[in-house]
């Protein structure tokens, strides 16, 4: 986003602009329970009563 805008294509050579977008975000409905959250590939961390983060 901070980059100086193209002028010209670098392939085709053509004028070309800047153009910014809104981007979409899924809606979700309920939280994510720990074995979604694992198959969409996060890691669960939990911390415990010492103030360290276990891998769940």
């Amino acid at each position: 986003m901070d980059r100086a805008p193209l002028t010209h294509c670098p392939l085709c050579k053509k004028p070309v602009k800047k153009l910014l977008s809104s981007f979409n975000m899924p809606k979700l409905t309920k939280p994510l329970s720990v074995s979604d959250a694992k198959k969409a590939g996060f890691t669960i961390l939990e911390k415990r009563c010492d103030g360290n983060y276990e891998k769940l």
